[in-house]
């Protein structure tokens, strides 16, 4: 099943987090569970989970970003794409990828932007089998 994240979810969420850059889970904090409340909380701020056997296997984030070009449409970030490395190669991530897609739509946003670090071939290819093409723009970081 793929839906939106609930208030519920956070355990999950961070258990599959651990997949992404070998993230620690965070101790439940008030810091933590503040961020948590602000997140859920923010209607630009949507959490996109692919769910199998009440278990979190897949997920990708979707900020909606207003902006003042473009006749004021807002465009939209995607992040933290993840899957559970026993779920990949079942469409969960694309599924995942296009839901947030219809949230931006949905958003009316212009665009929808989608960086990785990885320069592993088989990524890239996943990312324009999905939709996004490595051609149109350049993205610079600069780590703070």
């Amino acid at each position: 099943m793929i839906r939106e994240l609930t208030e519920n979810d956070f355990d999950g969420l961070m258990q599959l987090y651990t997949h992404l850059h070998d993230n620690p889970i965070p101790q439940k904090s008030g810091e933590i569970l503040a961020l948590w409340q602000r997140i859920l909380n923010d209607k630009d701020h949507h959490i996109v989970v692919a769910v199998e056997n009440d278990r979190i296997v897949s997920s990708c984030v979707c900020v909606i970003i207003p902006n003042l070009t473009h006749a004021q449409q807002p465009y939209a970030l995607i992040e933290n794409v993840v899957t559970d490395p026993q779920y990949r190669g079942r469409g969960l991530a694309t599924a995942c990828l296009d839901y947030a897609r219809e949230i931006a739509q949905k958003n009316s946003c212009y665009k929808l932007m989608l960086l990785t670090g990885s320069k592993l071939e088989s990524t890239l290819k996943f990312y324009e089998r999905a939709g996004y093409n490595r051609q149109d723009k350049t993205a610079f970081i600069q780590w703070l």
